[in-house]
């Protein structure tokens, strides 16, 4: 869907970025600086990279051996930045309809509106909308131009965290229903969790590291590049039960997983980023403890830290979650290889910015 071989230069700095991605949402992952930008932009046709192949389903849109650069506005790619864009001295409809003057595939209208619940808005300025509402309106215009790929630079960034919550479900639609790929930047790690299935890390203006995000997520030699403290795992769990108490059980390839109350329906699968600094190790099965989520798994990995911590990685089934440790606690417990151990997690660690909704990723 989209195949990615660029090198640019800026000064005395560059970056090299070389990644595939066979569609869905694929995120771009890393500090600031670590050259996000510079790869959508060169995709989007923003920047003319030294050296460079880049193709979109099947078409080339650069290829600096062949003397190839298409035009932006011919490339059939969306742009959603930052900061919405939208016109102001125009309605939220007529935002819309601006994005359909600049495409000969015409995508109707009804469906997007509804996609994005846009329809209260369409006859009111974009100055008196929410932060939330103006990024809702812009990957409507952007869907309207019917792209061929949309690209998401830091959708969320300027949004308080309320404000994200209010849009991220609309993300996850569009993810699901607009059979659009998308290509998403942000250096929140449990935005990307939630919405992307491929991640490419880039550090220093160089690919760490790229494939699906559950595995490299829980890969503990990727810490350092995800930040310690940002370092957590993906489990995937099918919703069993809703109870009285007020928790919904997942059954997990570990074992049931406790949530606080979720809305989705039994049989709904979701998925659930696990943060290693919120994970507790036993070498037996605890009891006398109020920890609800005990999952039993393997140790396949102990790496050291630059710090007094270690991340331990533990198998459970078919997933795996990372532990965030002391050394001293690893050198109690004498944890090795291959040793059996029971992961403690507190239902009340997750919180709702954790858990998204699998869709057809």
């Amino acid at each position: 869907m989209i195949d990615v071989d660029m090198h640019h230069s800026f000064g005395d700095a560059s970056i090299s970025a070389q990644f595939k991605s066979d569609g869905g949402v694929t995120a771009l992952f890393g500090r600031s600086g670590a050259g996000k930008t510079t790869v959508i932009n060169a995709i989007a046709g923003l920047l003319r990279p030294d050296q460079a192949r880049i193709v979109v389903k099947d078409r080339v849109l650069v290829d600096t051996a062949q003397g190839v650069f298409v035009p932006p506005h011919q490339r059939r790619i969306g742009y959603v930045f930052q900061d919405a864009r939208l016109f102001p001295h125009l309605t939220v409809r007529k935002n819309l309809l601006y994005g359909a003057r600049f495409s000969e595939r015409r995508v109707p209208m009804d469906p997007v509106v509804e996609l994005l619940d846009l329809k209260p808005l369409l006859e009111r300025g974009t100055e008196a909308l929410s932060g939330g509402e103006r990024q809702r309106v812009a990957i409507g215009r952007a869907l309207l131009s019917a792209p061929d790929m949309l690209l998401m630079d830091e959708p969320l960034a300027a949004l308080d965290q309320g404000r994200k919550h209010e849009i991220l479900p609309y993300l996850m639609r569009l993810r699901d229903e607009a059979a659009v790929p998308i290509v998403y930047v942000s250096h929140a790690i449990s935005e990307v969790a939630q919405l992307a299935n491929t991640l490419v890390v880039l550090d220093n203006g160089a690919i760490a590291a790229t494939g699906p995000i559950d595995q490299l997520l829980s890969d503990p030699d990727l810490v350092p590049h995800l930040g310690v403290r940002d370092a957590g795992s993906i489990v995937t769990g099918r919703v069993v039960a809703h109870h009285a108490d007020g928790l919904t059980e997942l059954q997990t390839s570990g074992g049931a997983l406790f949530l606080p109350h979720r809305t989705e329906p039994l049989g709904a699968v979701l998925r659930v980023r696990i943060e290693a600094q919120d994970v507790i190790l036993s070498l037996n099965r605890p009891t006398g403890f109020s920890a609800l989520n005990v999952l039993k798994g393997e140790i396949s990995a102990i790496r050291d830290g630059a710090g007094p911590g270690v991340i331990v990685q533990i198998d459970l089934g078919d997933e795996r979650v990372l532990a965030r440790v002391t050394k001293r606690s690893a050198l109690n417990l004498q944890l090795e290889i291959r040793q059996n151990v029971y992961a403690m997690v507190k239902t009340v660690a997750v919180g709702r910015s954790d858990i998204g909704a699998v869709g057809n990723t």
